[in-house]
């Protein structure tokens, strides 16, 4: 039964999970949260980790144009600081976040967003509010080669056809021990006119049997 370790790059360096020298985290994933923010002079790589009003005021502003979103932390539970992941977001970078498996699998691993640990809606309208073609949330499997300049991913919510990515790019399962990869970002609509906080919940699942 193959392990998942996830790690995700905090330096500007865009290479692989174990590299001499790259600053690559261990995600707690009881613990640790992926934070998309503007930021803020405390909501910012190295400081400490914030407040929820700290959070809000270092929100986003909607424009009534689009906005990608340039500014993704790992809130790193056990040093209680922000780490930036440099790399995250629009840019052709291949090296972002890393699924280590430490042997076979029964399946292809495959990675879906949801509202929240239960697994079973995509309301949030960052989701798409029901829509997983209208989902904020993009994303591209990054094992194999770059994603691209300008690259445009697949829209993520929930488990449907062309929303959730495929993180061995439709190679199957994993017959030995690998590491996956994938970049994400988020792109906020022009017409998205009302501000919130949510918190969708990143899923990997694969076959143990």
């Amino acid at each position: 039964m193959a392990d998942l370790t996830l790690y995700v790059n905090v330096d500007s360096v865009d290479s692989p999970v174990g590299t001499s020298g790259v600053d690559w985290v261990e995600v707690d994933v009881d613990n640790d949260e992926l934070i998309i923010t503007a930021g803020s002079n405390v909501v910012k790589n190295g400081e400490v980790i914030a407040s929820e009003s700290a959070l809000n005021q270092a929100g986003t502003l909607l424009t009534g144009s689009e906005i990608t979103i340039d500014k993704y932390l790992l809130a790193d539970a056990s040093a209680g600081i922000y780490k930036e992941l440099d790399n995250m977001g629009e840019g052709n970078y291949r090296y972002v976040i890393g699924f280590s498996f430490d042997g076979a699998t029964a399946s292809e691993p495959v990675l879906e967003v949801w509202d929240d640990s239960d697994l079973d809606t995509v309301a949030n309208v960052s989701l798409g509010a029901g829509v997983p073609a209208s989902s904020w949330w993009r994303g591209i499997t990054t094992t194999d080669a770059l994603p691209g300049v300008a690259w445009t991913g697949s829209r993520l919510a929930g488990s449907g056809d062309g929303n959730f990515l495929w993180l061995n790019n439709q190679g199957g399962a994993l017959s030995v021990a690998e590491v996956l990869y994938a970049q994400l970002k988020v792109v906020i609509p022009a017409i998205q006119t009302d501000a919130g906080a949510e918190t969708p919940v990143i899923a990997i699942k694969w076959a143990t049997t």
